[in-house]
């Protein structure tokens, strides 16, 4: 067999998904008010801790090892701004607005004719689930009539999480899937919006209220309670418990360099440039490059130029794929410099090819 052929036949077939946790909790059993457990952690480790999906859940109540009847703070945190986001994790960049809204009153969304709307959360409607992380592979009507939040439990427990649209092509599928399943009313789908904010600024939406919270009057800070389902209650920042801290996986470096002197720069710091093998590894790299001084920031990705391949430093081909059009997909020229990849860290923060010459914010891995 011809050795190239049996090289790319080889990458294929090592070709997998990575989901390797890419924070790491550390209780803290010392207890302070919020303030002071947000300092601690920020002088020890990354910040108070962020919770991105169920896994991380996971992750952070192992972190505990703990049952007695506490709470414990985390890193969310009531703000005075409300912004609309998908209960998925995602911000909203594509809500398909209907007339005149969102009207600034209610705080959910419902998908009517084809259109968004807000309404109060607190109406029992129908709802469409996700079936998977990946919107493609279907949709699941809900003939119950829950609450918005009730909803999304509901979705999260059974299947995936509530339904986003986040696109013209997301929203013609769920409205065809409207349509097909002879839907009238008004149902649910994963758009809210809320004031609460992360330590960190992570665009992270996932929530875990327990039922009833938050519930308000002045409890402007999140804690957990590990001995009941590790649900999330609004308590007063001024309040004393032990928390949870995060030390995150990825670091953004915001220094100018060329892609050799990133890589080398993390591999003598830290581990390495960067691989996104995933969608979840890619939302990790899209909370961090938001905070980059430069358009694009490098990843650990290179071109192969003779074999016309992109593969990770970390030696994997390219699987997961988020190229912004135009790039990524078409032969580099060869004769030309050498191209290596960065992610934008505005719009959509897809991915691009760049001379590896350009001076960029890059991103190490801590493992």
């Amino acid at each position: 067999m011809d050795q190239t052929l049996y090289f790319i036949l080889l990458l294929i077939a090592l070709c997998s998904v990575s989901e390797c946790v890419q924070r790491q909790y550390h209780f803290i059993n010392v207890r302070k008010n919020w303030t002071e457990a947000q300092r601690h952690c920020r002088e020890s480790y990354t910040d108070l801790a962020t919770v991105d999906n169920m896994n991380d859940m996971i992750e952070l109540k192992k972190s505990v090892n703990d049952e007695r009847d506490y709470y414990i703070w985390i890193g969310l945190k009531r703000t005075s701004v409300d912004k609309w986001q998908w209960s998925s994790g995602e911000p909203a960049l594509y809500p398909n607005w209907g007339p005149g809204q969102p009207d600034g009153r209610d705080e959910c969304a419902v998908m009517r004719n084809g259109e968004l709307n807000d309404v109060s959360c607190s109406l029992s409607l129908t709802f469409i689930c996700s079936s998977s992380n990946n919107m493609n592979t279907g949709h699941v009507f809900v003939n119950q009539t829950k609450n918005w939040r009730d909803a999304q439990s509901f979705c999260r427990q059974t299947h995936s999480d509530l339904v986003s649209v986040r696109n013209q092509n997301e929203s013609q599928q769920v409205q065809k899937f409207i349509n097909d399943s002879h839907i009238s009313n008004d149902v649910w789908i994963g758009l809210f919006r809320d004031p609460w904010q992360w330590s960190d600024q992570s665009n992270s939406s996932f929530r875990d209220w327990a039922s009833g919270e938050p519930n308000g009057g002045g409890e402007n800070c999140t804690v957990i309670k590990p001995n009941a389902l590790g649900q999330w209650y609004d308590g007063s920042c001024i309040s004393q418990f032990p928390f949870v801290c995060h030390e995150d996986k990825l670091i953004l470096i915001r220094e100018n360099l060329t892609w050799p002197e990133a890589m080398r720069y993390c591999r003598q710091n830290y581990t390495d440039l960067v691989s996104v093998h995933s969608v979840q590894m890619q939302e990790e790299v899209m909370n961090v490059v938001k905070r980059a001084s430069t358009e694009a920031v490098w990843l650990g990705l290179h071109n192969f130029c003779s074999m016309n391949m992109w593969i990770w430093l970390s030696g994997e081909i390219v699987c997961y794929q988020n190229w912004a059009p135009g790039n990524g997909t078409t032969p580099e020229n060869c004769s030309l410099e050498k191209r290596k990849g960065a992610v934008q860290s505005g719009g959509d923060q897809r991915w691009i090819s760049r001379p590896e010459t350009h001076k960029l914010n890059f991103i190490c891995s801590r493992s």
